[in-house]
């Protein structure tokens, strides 16, 4: 019998948030994540977990910026100072629907600037009301490796792997001291060593992150529209026409790429 997990998925955060900020997707939650704002725990393979907490806080950053247009310099502040100047008031709890309501202590700042709890609170209950989003690439059950076993797998050296950090190939998720990869990381750096093999030098494959960069947005901005809507449906819709478009966008991008090389490939 399975028990029951007392912290949600980024998907499944998402789903809670999407209603009222239609505009969040997982890419600014993770930017919210780099920039120091939330720090969500990791599982032992390395995916996000978020407590109740965590949701309150990133809500509260949210709504910052959507009702106050405050910069994330400001929210900082806002979130780790005092917040008592009469724009928020102890009722605006930022507990998103299904989540149980936070008590809010006084003189540490708004209630959301408390990062962690002594214990996560029970999150079971809620996640029944929860439109599970899939594609979202946290819920997967795949490998993890910390920096010696990346090296090995991937069989390459400390020095490649920083300058591919470097140029932003690839990056490590930091799980409190320790760096971890997944399968897709080594995935990437298998690539990217036959390639510098090859006699490319690890600066040249920006050109290939900067294309995925691209071609994701232009993806997200396709979805956005469905995504917008209150529907739950109309949101499964968006997350699966997402993976739709990643699919055939690769066997596009393959196609052309065989289809410029044919000429150079001596036929057989």
């Amino acid at each position: 019998m399975s028990t029951a997990r007392n912290y949600l998925s980024i998907g499944e955060v998402l789903a809670l948030l999407l209603e009222e900020f239609p505009d969040v997707t997982i890419s600014k939650i993770r930017f919210l994540e780099s920039q120091g704002l939330i720090e969500p725990e990791r599982t032992a393979s390395g995916y996000r977990k978020f407590s109740q907490a965590e949701v309150d806080r990133l809500k509260f950053i949210l709504r910052e910026q959507k009702d106050n247009y405050l910069p994330l310099k400001v929210i900082r502040t806002r979130l780790e100072g005092d917040t008592s100047d009469g724009m928020l008031r102890d009722d605006e709890i930022t507990a998103p629907r299904g989540l149980g309501h936070i008590p809010a202590p006084r003189g540490q700042g708004h209630p959301a600037g408390v990062k962690k709890l002594s214990k996560a609170p029970d999150l079971a209950n809620s996640r029944t009301n929860i439109s599970p989003i899939k594609n979202n690439g946290d819920e997967v059950d795949e490998a993890s490796y910390n920096r010696s076993e990346i090296l090995v797998a991937a069989n390459i050296d400390e020095k490649t792997l920083k300058e591919l950090e470097k140029f932003g190939i690839v990056r490590a998720q930091k799980v409190g001291a320790t760096e971890l990869y997944d399968q897709v990381d080594l995935q990437i750096l298998e690539a990217a060593a036959k390639l510098i093999e090859l006699g490319l030098d690890s600066r040249h494959l920006k050109a290939w992150r900067s294309s995925a960069d691209h071609e994701v947005s232009l993806f997200e901005n396709r979805v956005e529209p469905l995504r917008r809507q209150r529907n739950p449906q109309a949101r499964q819709d968006a997350m699966q026409m997402f993976a739709d478009l990643v699919e055939q966008g690769a066997r596009l991008r393959a196609a052309l790429i065989e289809a410029q090389a044919r000429d150079h490939v001596e036929r057989r």
